[in-house]
């Protein structure tokens, strides 16, 4: 049974795989589009005076950078939200509340501008903390809603024994509440993840150099529009899909434990 299912998922994907691929073909072949390839490769690694990265990788390295800086503040900004939106202070809940409405009411775009030609110029910041800023709290305010949701959804039966073994308040989240709720905040949480890289092409907005900017600049150098854009694609690709790998591992695990 498992072998017949398996042998259809499996030409059920080449089909519909030969199907997409036939229709980029048939597509790119009405576009009389003179494809220059060739010339990819030397914006990816210069072999100039050795071997060096080129303006692509480079611009790919400020993205996973301000990426990975932005993935970690914006999780623990939006554990300490959620943790105020769950708890018995009226203060703390309100605070909550208008943090993650005010974020996710208004668009990232504005806020990277607010933060940058407001706030940076008050307390003298550079513009990848200010990009590391608007990502953070944008991201965590989401963040902050999955982690409140997940807490919610624990069974009461939990904090009754959590309780009843004379752990504190501390203590039951720590061991037993945030490792369930993480459990099923997991996918949402990977999902969050991959939008903040997609996210951070925004501050290329602000004279940052990441992976989207330095495209821009090459294309306005070469016309290599579709060479470029592809390639830029590609390398977010690169960076996006094994956090969808690693998520699933860990699901895995989650599973077998």
């Amino acid at each position: 049974m498992q072998i017949k299912k398996w042998f259809k998922d499996y030409t059920g994907f080449i089909i519909y795989s030969g199907l997409l691929i036939a229709a980029l073909s048939y597509s790119i072949s009405n576009l009389r589009y003179d494809w220059q390839w060739n010339s990819i490769p030397d914006y990816l690694i210069s072999f100039k005076g050795g071997i060096r990265a080129g303006p692509l990788l480079k611009g790919l390295f400020v993205t996973i950078k301000i990426s990975a800086v932005s993935l970690l503040t914006a999780f623990l900004l939006g554990l300490f939200s959620a943790l105020l939106g769950v708890s018995d202070s009226f203060i703390g809940r309100i605070l909550s509340y208008c943090y993650i409405q005010l974020i996710r009411n208004t668009p990232l775009i504005v806020q990277i501008f607010f933060i940058y030609f407001a706030v940076a110029p008050i307390f003298d910041i550079s513009a990848f903390v200010s990009a590391v800023a608007a990502l953070s709290l944008f991201e965590g305010a989401y963040i902050s809603e999955i982690l409140r949701s997940g807490i919610i959804s624990i069974n009461k039966g939990q904090w009754e024994a959590a309780w009843g073994l004379g752990l504190s308040k501390f203590q039951t989240y720590r061991y037993i509440i945030l490792p369930l709720a993480a459990r099923r905040t997991l996918p949402p949480l990977t999902g969050q993840a991959v939008s903040l890289i997609k996210d951070s092409a925004l501050v290329s907005t602000i004279s940052i150099y990441d992976l989207t900017m330095v495209g821009q600049s090459i294309i306005s150098d070469t016309f290599l529009s579709f060479e470029i854009w592809f390639t830029v694609a590609f390398l977010y690709l690169i960076m996006t899909i094994p956090l969808s790998l690693l998520s699933g591992y860990i699901e895995k695990r989650f599973d077998v434990h």
